[in-house]
């Protein structure tokens, strides 16, 4: 297999870009809430309907998926570069990212960004690993909104930014706050 020729396809597509939160029970008073940007994801069946993401096991994110019902899909347009790099840059094994952040509580308690007006609230339906770097979370839609019809934010739109952990990271425990 040629993983230039890959490259190549992959980059040529200029996937869109979310933001995928989540939140599981935990001593924290609103639960332990993780949000992370996401590149991997998309429609995934018609009827009936279905979508699928992408979360990367290095990510505090996918820990905390692991134990959530649903997960919120925040659909990040050209104005939206700074909660691609709020999101994506940083980890949440070390802080808060919704500290400043203001959201509502969706379906499942999940973390709602108000500064993301194109949302969508998904029930997990399952998991496949395939033991590559990101598992593959399908999902049903469960609530949706949206502003109006919006040019995505795309990964060569945000390929400048450096990621919160390297593909290769695996962490054991599932998460460092949840260890504390």
């Amino acid at each position: 297999m040629n993983s230039d020729a890959f490259d190549v396809i992959m980059a040529s597509l200029d996937s869109p870009l979310i933001v995928v939160t989540a939140t599981a029970e935990s001593d924290e008073p609103q639960g332990e809430r993780a949000g992370c940007l996401v590149g991997f994801h998309g429609q995934s069946s018609i009827g009936p309907l279905r979508y699928s993401v992408w979360l990367s096991k290095a990510n505090h994110t996918y820990r905390v998926a692991l134990r959530s019902t649903h997960l919120g899909l925040h659909f990040l347009t050209r104005d939206d570069l700074h909660l691609a790099e709020h999101f994506g840059t940083q980890t949440g094994d070390d802080l808060d990212k919704f500290a400043v952040m203001e959201t509502l509580d969706g379906p499942g308690g999940v973390p709602m960004l108000l500064a993301c007006p194109n949302r969508m609230t998904v029930r997990r339906t399952s998991l496949l690993d395939e033991g590559g770097d990101h598992v593959c979370i399908a999902t049903e839609p469960v609530a949706a909104v949206v502003a109006a019809p919006f040019v995505p934010l795309r990964v060569s739109d945000a390929d400048h930014l450096v990621p919160g952990h390297d593909t290769e990271e695996r962490h054991n425990p599932p998460t460092e706050r949840a260890a504390r």
